[in-house]
């Protein structure tokens, strides 16, 4: 079967992470598998060197490196995908994981959250079914002699 040639990962419009910084390992997938299940190696793991890497700018290294810092060890991010039975498939759905994490991790941070107040109604509207209910619970108890 003749090899797709590839430019690179598409992450977002400005990011495309060419292949030749990207390594693939393969080894044998657990689980069942049929009559292949003990020769072929279908289970993937796509390996990028995020601190190494010459396409990412200091600002996306360095948002990279903090938000991914769990799934990161020694600048290296690691994706393994064993779910389909067909090692193909696995590549395929190691790069789509890669460029969606990549893409998640790269975006800009939410405003803060500015604290706010509740108005005047709101706490009246509170306070009045907060007396409707007592009177209701009131009118369950049984009668004081």
């Amino acid at each position: 079967m003749p090899t797709v040639h590839r430019p690179g990962l598409r992450v977002d419009s400005g990011l495309t992470i060419p292949e030749s910084e990207l390594s693939w390992r393969f080894s044998r997938s657990s689980g069942p598998g049929g009559q292949g299940v003990n020769t072929a190696d279908s289970r993937v793991e796509l390996v990028w060197d995020v601190a190494a890497s010459a396409v990412l700018s200091t600002a996306q290294r360095e948002r990279l490196l903090d938000r991914l810092s769990g799934r990161i060890v020694d600048g290296v991010l690691t994706i393994a995908a064993s779910e389909h039975r067909a090692q193909l498939r696995n590549r395929e759905a190691a790069r789509l994981r890669l460029a969606e994490l990549v893409a998640d991790a790269l975006q800009p941070p939410a405003p803060p959250r500015r604290p706010t107040r509740p108005s005047r109604g709101a706490k009246q509207r509170r306070l009045e079914a907060k007396k409707r209910r007592t009177d209701l619970k009131r009118l369950r108890r049984p009668p004081q002699d």
